[in-house]
């Protein structure tokens, strides 16, 4: 897609933005779709195949995931085009050119997304003089220290219980992506009794049906290991992760991992979606012809946010657990319920009660 008018309707974007610097070759992309509950709030992704499609999509989820959350903040998301795994050095001097890039533009508050983190945001906070998930040193709430996007995941999964007729106490979680989301995640859902059978990153799966040593498994990963690596365990190839019979199935990695081609190898009675837009339109009817509950990407993920949301009105992190529990519990309760009383799938009950608060915000807006 070449031409950002394309991607417009009734709710955004309002801006999109190219960004440029030849000195550090920075090339990125700043997509701001929707500020009528507020400035918005956005992760900025890094990697080296982001597209404007992609960042446009991501920002009308984030749209519709501050929305759905009850935050007075609009949707936005900035991506990178370079490799996150860069050396230090090369990476601080890109992140500082793109927050001078981004300094004037202040209806938009930078977060961490895939390929950066709080010392990122630091950068970028010094550059500009607002960003979110910061390192503590700077009052921040580091959102991947306490795994707030996993942690939200880990009470919707919870919630869930009543809705997709199964117990989380021993039930079998698989999880595709072993980043921050997907290590935290896994760690707040044993400590509520669920057995992680299988993980996957980007080299590989690893499967145990008698479950993993979620603790060591997280120490081995952030090693530097792959996690087909472990000590115990049978290592599989990197896409058998969607093979794996379980009653959760966890996305927390790229978008539109399931998809046409591949969705009728799950075998799962869940799918909690951590990643944001991790499976496509087609995907998600065929899992619910299936009979698989799919709980939406931006109700479920919301914990990240609404941390930075807190963080950003100066809250604390206590503060900023007891909202995400009680914020994504309650919304999805609420979409599920409609789901039902309608007939309609999740996603599309969650889209419809997200737009109706963003339309609403709208109306208190200048007409001009």
């Amino acid at each position: 897609m070449s031409d950002a008018f394309e991607l417009t309707d009734e709710l955004g974007p309002e801006k999109v933005l190219y960004l440029h610097d030849p000195a550090t070759q920075l090339r990125a992309i700043l997509v701001i779709d929707n500020v009528a509950a507020g400035p918005a709030i956005g992760g900025t992704r890094m990697a080296p195949d982001v597209s404007l499609e992609e960042c446009a999509r991501l920002a009308r989820s984030m749209t519709l995931k501050n929305a759905s959350a009850g935050l007075p903040h609009g949707g936005a998301k900035a991506v990178i085009f370079a490799d996150p795994h860069m050396p230090t050095a090369d990476k601080e001097r890109l992140m500082r050119a793109y927050g001078y890039a981004i300094r004037a533009v202040t209806d938009y508050i930078p977060g961490p997304d895939m390929g950066t983190d709080e010392i990122a945001m630091a950068w970028v906070h010094d550059m500009t003089g607002r960003a979110v998930g910061l390192p503590r040193e700077l009052g921040g709430i580091p959102l991947d220290e306490i795994g707030a996007t996993g942690y939200g995941l880990a009470a919707a999964i919870d919630e869930a219980q009543a809705h997709g007729g199964f117990r989380l106490a021993g039930a079998r979680i698989a999880i595709q992506g072993f980043g921050a989301v997907g290590q935290h995640a896994a760690r707040y859902l044993a400590e509520r009794g669920a057995l992680l059978v299988a993980v996957s990153d980007s080299a590989g799966t690893l499967a145990r049906p008698q479950g993993l040593d979620v603790p060591a498994l997280i120490d081995w990963k952030r090693g530097g290991h792959g996690v087909a690596e472990f000590r115990s365990g049978e290592a599989r190839e990197r896409d058998a992760i969607i093979d794996v019979e379980c009653e959760v199935w966890i996305p927390a990695a790229r978008p539109d991992v399931l998809h046409e081609g591949n969705v009728d190898r799950l075998r799962a009675r869940v799918v909690a979606e951590g990643a944001n837009i991790p499976a496509t339109e087609e995907a998600e009817r065929r899992l619910a012809e299936r009979g698989v509950l799919v709980l939406p990407d931006f109700i479920v993920n919301a914990g990240g946010v609404i941390c930075a949301a807190v963080e950003h009105a100066n809250g604390s992190q206590g503060e900023a657990l007891a909202r995400i529990e009680e914020k994504i519990r309650h919304n999805l309760d609420e979409v599920l319920g409609r789901a039902k009383a309608e007939g309609r799938l999740p996603r599309a009950a969650a889209v419809q009660m997200s737009r109706e608060r963003v339309c609403s915000a709208m109306r208190f807006r200048r007409p001009w």
